[in-house]
């Protein structure tokens, strides 16, 4: 597979009291002109697990999703599609009950159903599913931008722009409803990895205005924290940082450490370029909406490494 478009793992995080806003700021602070260039095929692959509505925090929101295709209309693509394959409800259901048809339609873009062909085989590297069928737009893309919400998962540890491309991309049709059928849940973690590495994410953004606390993907609290968005061109940077909010370290979900230590992307922020909100400042915001305190990983301008130890 092709190599994602900006290798370094830059990270930026803003909030602007309004999502949509908070989005643009947040990729104004990325180098768009070097991720999507003239003429390319751009693939958005948002969050539709399941038919509930966005301040549940199961999917993402319409508005927000809009606002992410005007601003990649603006970089003069030849193609953008919004492509995805829900696990929890069939996917048209999700594309009609939250609103996402009407963005779509308003704003002329394509839309594919992922658990539905025409397929390609891809072949991966995991003990039990050695190769899995997925759409054949996979070969089309030029650009794959996945957007999703922030939530704790009852499996995955976490849910975040990693694993929202690795599930949705398998389609249902083959693997079932919840995508069970054939043994991606018998091993998640280590399909998570065999996903990511032969399908590159190129921008990821993870909303975490509407984030999820307790159990995902879609049982747990939604907790507001009125606008905080983190973009990244490194997708295990981008959940890494969202996993920190969320109080995890990168060891403590299986597959973003296996994919660091494989060399597919960046889990220490101290290896990261971070514009925008500071890790602490983010972190504050976050576990006030959340906890209604302040539980910080990183504070006093420190940042802990990979396995907890702040700087001598």
């Amino acid at each position: 597979m092709r190599n994602r478009r900006v290798i370094e793992p830059l990270v930026s995080i803003a909030r602007s009291g309004i999502e949509e806003r908070s989005l643009v700021d947040a990729l104004n602070l990325l180098p768009m002109n070097r991720l999507i260039r003239d003429g390319d095929t751009v693939v958005i692959t948002p969050n539709w697990v399941k038919a509930m509505a966005p301040n549940t925090a199961t999917v993402v929101g319409p508005k927000t999703l809009k606002e992410l295709i005007t601003f990649v209309k603006g970089k003069n693509p030849k193609r953008i599609v919004i492509a995805c394959g829900s696990g929890g409800d069939d996917t048209l259901k999700v594309f009609r009950e939250i609103g996402y048809e009407r963005v779509i339609t308003s704003e002329g873009v394509d839309f594919i159903d992922l658990n539905y062909g025409p397929y390609t085989d891809l072949n991966l590297d995991h003990s039990i599913i050695k190769t899995t069928k997925v759409n054949g737009i996979i070969k089309e893309a030029d650009v794959l931008i996945s957007f999703s919400q922030l939530k704790v998962h009852e499996e995955a540890t976490i849910s975040g722009t990693i694993k929202n491309v690795a599930l949705s991309w398998p389609p249902a049709e083959i693997h079932g409803f919840p995508k069970k059928k054939l043994g991606i849940h018998e091993d998640l973690h280590g399909f998570i990895v065999a996903m990511t590495k032969k399908v590159p994410i190129d921008l990821a953004i993870l909303s975490v205005d509407k984030a999820m606390i307790g159990t995902g993907p879609s049982d747990g609290k939604a907790i507001n924290t009125e606008g905080l968005v983190i973009a990244s061109t490194d997708a295990i940077a981008a959940d890494a940082i969202g996993g920190r909010l969320l109080g995890f370290l990168p060891q403590a979900i299986s597959y973003l450490y296996a994919l660091y230590r494989e060399g597919i992307g960046e889990a220490d922020p101290r290896k990261m370029k971070m514009t925008g909100l500071t890790l602490e400042e983010a972190e504050r915001i976050f576990s006030m909406a959340a906890y209604g305190q302040e539980v910080l990983l990183d504070k006093n301008n420190n940042i802990k490494d990979l396995h907890g130890t702040l700087p001598n």
